[in-house]
């Protein structure tokens, strides 16, 4: 294949109202839970501009004005930063949005669904193909990010392409769960999609989390599609709609999932990434062998290519 596509825009859908972390999301959103020290919505845009997007947008609510500051520039907050030469964190706060980059942003009137947020973004996007990441999944590709393998699939494949992983089965009814044809190592040919199905209906154990690459075709669907699941619309449903034109292939990511919409899941990645983290690891290992382990048991040092691969 002699052209490329690339893929050039990715969609935040944040206008969601973090119930599960409540009191701490009624004022702050969920995208701006730090985990260490960057918030889960700079973790999701820094996975796209290592996929090779360059601008994103943010699908959000009245109550998310938190991220469209985060994302923004600080002039006080930087004059004074340079004043103190605190040089390190100025570079730190300007690299938040990478040179070149732009950020987008886009109201979504009704909390309508995952789909009906993908479908708010269709006058940015326009007609070409598109990422979709969710912030409170937050996923530790290793060397190389998520979004930069389904990239990559997107590439050499040209058809939509689905992030899944193999959940238990009892937990299938919390997720879209596909079945797939195996057409290569860890990549396969949907033939079927259910939104939340009860595991004694789910066609496997393969679900869909929080990453989306899909050709535009999707936005016609969306717009065709009934409320579903809850009573909203669902993305799901619009794929299902597109299995029946197009191509849609299933990818299992190389890397490991944090479900940081769950309290548990949020804590699960605080920790491993406060033992990854370049100032605080050794610090942070210590105290934890310290308080939880006997000398039989150590917490040893991550290898990130190994939890990764």
């Amino acid at each position: 294949m002699s052209n490329r596509i690339r893929i050039r825009k990715a969609v935040f859908p944040v206008a969601g109202l973090g119930t599960r972390f409540l009191p701490a999301t009624k004022a702050n959103p969920k995208e701006m839970l730090p985990v260490v020290d960057k918030p889960l919505i700079q973790y999701a845009a820094e996975e796209a501009v290592a996929a090779g997007v360059d601008e994103l947008v943010f699908v959000t609510s009245s109550s998310k004005r938190a991220i469209e500051d985060h994302f923004d520039k600080n002039f006080e907050l930087e004059a004074e930063l340079e004043r103190k030469g605190k040089t390190e964190l100025l570079n730190i706060v300007r690299s938040v949005v990478p040179r070149g980059i732009s950020c987008v942003y886009v109201r979504q009137a009704e909390a309508l669904g995952l789909g009906h947020a993908v479908l708010c973004a269709r006058p940015v996007v326009g007609n070409e193909p598109f990422a979709v990441i969710l912030a409170d999944d937050l996923i530790d590709g290793g060397d190389q990010p998520c979004m930069a393998q389904m990239a990559a699939a997107f590439e050499y494949n040209r058809c939509s392409v689905l992030g899944v992983e193999e959940v238990p089965h009892e937990e299938t009814e919390k997720y879209g769960i596909v079945e797939a044809d195996p057409v290569d190592e860890g990549l396969g040919r949907v033939c079927g999609i259910v939104e939340k199905p009860k595991p004694a209906a789910a066609p496997s154990c393969l679900a869909v989390v929080g990453r989306y690459i899909l050709t535009p075709r999707i936005f016609d669907l969306l717009e065709n599609t009934p409320r579903g699941a809850g009573g909203e619309i669902q993305l799901t449903d619009a794929i299902a709609a597109l299995l029946l034109e197009e191509q849609v292939l299933a990818y299992q990511f190389k890397g490991v999932r944090y479900d940081c919409g769950s309290k548990l899941g949020y804590l699960k990645a605080t920790i491993e990434y406060a033992l990854q983290h370049e100032e605080l690891s050794e610090e942070f290992r210590s105290y934890l062998n310290r308080r939880f382990c006997s000398t039989a048991g150590k917490v040893e040092k991550l290898d990130t290519k190994k939890r990764a691969g």
